[in-house]
C-alpha cells in the first residue's frame, strides 16, 4: 500500500510553498484560481486526503460530534438521528452514535471515554435508569470542563445545558380535546413509559383537558407501566370492567397494544372507540386501521439539536447562553377517529 501524499510533496512537485498549497486546498481568496485549480487537480489525483487528527491537534477541535440515543429501536430516535446527522454533514462534522440501552452505567462510560478530546460536544438523549436513578454527575462533569451538551426529548432542570423538547402536555392536553371533539365521553389512557418525561407530561396534559372541560377523571382508566408485559390483558379487563369509548395512547406500542386488545373483544374502531398514538411513527401508520397521531417531528429536532451544538463549539454562542428550543407538534388526522363534531 502506497503512502498517502503530503502537502510538503505536493508543493515539491509544483515548485510552490507549503502555505500554497494549504490556502489552495481550504479554497483561499488568496490564491489565484488558476493555483487553485492546478494544486487542487494534483491533489485529487494522487488522492490526497487532509490528516483529521494533525488539523484537530492544530485547530483544537476533532470537528466530530457524540451522539448518545437510549434505544434505537425506537422509530423516533432514529428519526432524531437522521436530522442530527444531515445537519452535521452540512456543516462538516462527522459523529459518533453510542447506544445505551437505557443503561446509566453505559451512559456514564461512553462518555467518559469520548470526552478525553475525542469529541467537541454531545447530542444526548438520558438512559432511563439515569433518569430513574436521578444521577446527573457525568453530565455536569463535562460541562464544567467546557464541554457543550445539548439535551433532547428527556431532560432534566438540574443540568444546566442547552435542550431541545417537545411541549408534551400541550400536545396531550390537544389530542385528549380532539376525542371529545369527536364524541368521546369516557377516555382512557395507556402508556409504557412510565418513568419517562413523555409520560409524565402527557398524562399532565390529558388531565388537564379533562378537568378544561368538566370531564370525570376516572383513575380506573388510567394504564401506565414500565412496559408492555402483560399491557393487553390490562386494557382487556379496564374494557370489561369500565365503559370507554376514546383512548389516548402515549407511545407506539401502547398504540399497536391497544389496538390488538379492541380486536381481541371485536370492538370496532372508531364506531365504538376512537384511539389516537403518541409519536407518528411506522407502527402508526401501517396499523390498522392506521392511527390518528401526534406527529412529534423527530426529525426537527435532530436538526435543531444539531445547529445548536455546532454553534456552541465554533463559539458562535456563548457557552454560558442557555436556552431550551421547544418544538411543535401536529395531529395528523387517520382512521382511528371519528370526523370531529362538537365545537369547545
Amino acid at each position: 500500500m502506497s503512502k498517502r501524499i503530503t502537502i510538503k510533496q505536493i508543493a515539491q512537485a509544483l515548485h510552490v510553498s507549503i502555505s500554497t498549497v494549504s490556502k489552495a486546498l481550504n479554497d483561499s481568496y488568496e490564491i489565484s484560481d488558476e493555483t487553485k485549480k492546478k494544486i487542487q487537480e494534483y491533489a485529487k489525483l494522487h488522492k490526497y486526503k487532509p490528516n483529521t487528527l494533525a488539523l484537530s491537534l492544530q485547530n483544537k477541535k476533532t470537528k466530530t460530534i457524540g451522539i448518545i440515543i437510549p434505544n434505537i429501536l425506537t422509530y423516533y430516535f432514529a428519526r432524531v438521528l437522521r436530522g442530527i446527522e444531515k445537519v452535521a454533514t452540512e456543516k462538516g462534522y462527522n459523529i459518533i452514535t453510542c447506544i445505551t440501552n437505557e443503561s446509566y452505567k453505559k451512559e456514564v462510560d461512553t462518555m467518559q471515554m469520548l470526552s478525553n478530546g475525542t469529541i467537541d460536544g454531545f447530542i444526548a438523549c438520558m438512559s432511563e435508569e439515569t433518569l430513574k436513578l436521578q444521577k446527573f454527575d457525568h453530565f455536569h462533569d463535562i460541562l464544567e470542563e467546557g464541554t457543550p451538551i445539548v439535551l433532547y426529548d428527556r431532560t432534566h432542570q438540574d443540568i444546566n445545558c442547552d435542550k431541545v423538547v417537545t411541549d408534551t402536555v400541550k400536545s396531550a392536553y390537544k389530542a385528549t380535546r380532539f376525542l371529545m371533539k369527536s364524541g368521546c365521553k369516557n377516555i382512557a389512557l395507556v402508556s409504557v413509559s412510565e418513568g419517562l418525561n413523555v409520560s409524565e407530561f402527557s398524562a399532565k396534559g390529558y388531565r388537564k383537558a379533562l378537568k378544561k372541560y368538566d370531564f370525570p377523571i376516572n383513575e380506573n382508566l388510567i394504564i401506565r407501566q414500565h412496559d408492555e408485559t402483560n399491557l393487553k390483558e390490562r386494557i382487556i379487563k379496564m374494557l370489561d370492567t369500565n365503559k370507554v369509548d376514546g383512548i389516548f395512547t402515549v407511545d407506539e406500542i401502547s398504540g399497536a397494544i391497544t389496538i390488538q386488545a379492541l380486536d381481541a373483544k371485536n370492538i370496532k374502531i372508531p364506531e365504538e372507540v376512537s384511539i389516537i398514538g403518541f409519536t407518528n411513527g411506522m407502527i402508526s401508520r401501517y396499523s390498522t386501521p392506521p392511527l390518528t397521531s401526534v406527529n412529534r417531528f423527530a426529525h426537527t429536532t435532530g436538526e435543531t439539536a444539531a445547529a445548536r451544538l455546532i454553534n456552541k463549539i465554533e463559539e458562535k454562542i456563548d457557552f454560558e447562553d442557555i436556552k431550551t428550543e421547544i418544538i411543535k407538534t401536529k395531529l395528523v388526522e387517520r382512521e382511528s377517529t371519528k370526523k370531529l363534531f362538537i365545537k369547545f
